[in-house]
């Protein structure tokens, strides 16, 4: 008799239990559902993101060949990087050149284009998407090769220059104007940059310009009062999505140039690829690697800081953070 109560007690607390649960499922008192939601994302997040990053840390203390197993060498690498590779500061020079003035253009031409865009004309949406359409294969190999082509020697820049009696010059291979070539074509690669532009200027009211031209206003002092401290956040974003990417080019200077000549657009990324592809130093471009973020992370928390002088958000009050 009392095994009988005993065994209907636990089945009593058992299914109380059960209708716990549910109702916590229920009522959102609990995380599970979106952990079981979210779990494929989190699985491949764990596997193919973060745990590649801490081999990748780990690597970077290592001497490894790929062809045999890492051997710990503690902070070599880095010393070896800081001390004894000049082509290490060679790279991140010309990297930096290439960051500070491909960003800046294209921030210009992406505004410039997304205020062009804003205008109310008949047939907009098919400019917009013309406009657009290049990016989307922008930073492929075939553009690239396409880029070569058109600036080089016999290229089709030079062919024009000649119909109006100029003579042209190898734009790639003059260390002069080779990565002036790679800037230009980062720069023609703004089209993600001006959609945002273009979303951002859609979200500022009419009303402030019209006030504005109410009380005199004229267009260049619109765009300086109203336009770019209202635009300003996006402005942020893409100036910081803007750093990121530059430091990360690789494609074009692979490409175009091979870092060349004379390793005027040998830039960082391809410096990395080429220790760990080309030279097998696995550890020693892991540790590149990790440089690099510590760049672009330092770079990123200048700029937040920095923000808070430029960037106006209307949430706060109509001041700046």
């Amino acid at each position: 008799m009392k095994r009988m109560v005993a065994e209907t007690k636990t089945t009593a607390e058992a299914e109380k239990t059960r209708r716990a649960v549910r109702k916590r499922i229920k009522t959102g008192d609990t995380h599970l559902a979106g952990y079981i939601f979210i779990s494929p994302w989190l699985i491949g997040f764990l596997l193919l993101t973060l745990w590649p990053i801490a081999q990748s840390f780990y690597l970077s203390f290592t001497d490894y060949s790929l062809l045999e197993d890492p051997v710990w060498v503690g902070t070599e690498n880095y010393v070896n990087i800081f001390t004894n590779d000049s082509t290490f500061t060679k790279s991140l020079g010309v990297t930096f050149l290439f960051v500070l003035f491909s960003v800046p253009l294209k921030l210009f031409f992406s505004l410039l284009v997304a205020m062009a865009l804003n205008q109310k004309l008949k047939g907009m949406n098919l400019y917009r998407t013309a406009i657009y359409f290049p990016s989307l294969i922008g930073g492929s190999i075939a553009v690239a090769a396409l880029w070569r082509n058109m600036f080089g020697l016999d290229g089709y820049i030079n062919q024009v220059l000649a119909w109006f009696g100029i003579q042209g010059v190898g734009w790639i291979s003059n260390p002069d104007t080779s990565l002036g070539t790679l800037i230009l074509l980062n720069t023609w690669q703004f089209g993600s940059t001006m959609v945002i532009f273009l979303a951002g200027l859609k979200q500022i009211p009419q009303e402030l310009y019209e006030s504005a031209a109410v009380d005199g206003a004229a267009k260049i002092r619109r765009f300086i009062s109203i336009t770019l401290p209202m635009l300003s956040p996006v402005m942020f974003f893409n100036l910081i999505l803007g750093v990121i990417g530059s430091f990360q080019t690789f494609t074009s200077a692979f490409i175009i140039t091979k870092g060349g000549p004379v390793n005027s657009t040998y830039v960082y990324a391809l410096y990395l690829y080429e220790k760990a592809f080309k030279h097998y130093q696995m550890g020693y471009a892991s540790a590149l690697a990790w440089i690099l973020l510590a760049i672009v992370a330092l770079l990123t928390i200048v700029n937040f800081a920095a923000s808070r002088y430029w960037v106006f958000y209307e949430s706060e009050g109509g001041g700046t953070k």
